[in-house]
């Protein structure tokens, strides 16, 4: 199976990468949307193990990994954790619908943040912009190979 990336690519030239992994498909088809119209690339799985064949297939160029707390497998935790070994400067936005104080921990030093659901279309994108434009300018989806 060859996986395509939702939506198709705008003539901007730094176009930002975003591994969306969802296993809900209405929350990942309108999040894959919402994050397209905002121009960012998109890169949809529905578990950790299908983000990791992502993730490997597109070479290790993401800039953002954001994934739902609770997967079937694995938690969106671990897979961040997954991806950074291979790449410790990518993001991980974990996101949760349960408001419990141990998912809302957030550590921009490590590059891993925190979104309850439900979420606004323009929180959403505003948290994106905000994470992308903090920390190191390394992004991993722009960089030469």
């Amino acid at each position: 199976m060859t996986l395509q990336p939702c939506g198709c690519p705008n003539a901007r030239s730094e176009r930002r990468r975003i591994l969306l992994v969802e296993d809900e498909p209405f929350v990942r088809e309108a999040t894959c949307s919402i994050l397209q119209n905002a121009g960012f690339e998109v890169l949809p799985a529905e578990d950790a193990r299908e983000a990791m064949k992502v993730y490997e297939e597109c070479g290790h160029r993401v800039d953002l990994v954001m994934t739902d707390m609770v997967l079937p497998g694995r938690t969106g935790q671990q897979l961040g954790q997954d991806v950074r070994e291979r790449s410790p400067e990518v993001a991980v936005l974990v996101t949760s619908g349960y408001g419990e104080a141990e998912y809302e921990t957030e550590s921009p030093e490590a590059r891993t943040y925190f979104l309850a659901k439900p979420y606004s279309r323009r929180s959403l994108v505003e948290k994106i912009e905000m994470i992308l434009e903090a920390g190191p300018m390394q992004r991993a989806a722009t960089q030469a190979s």
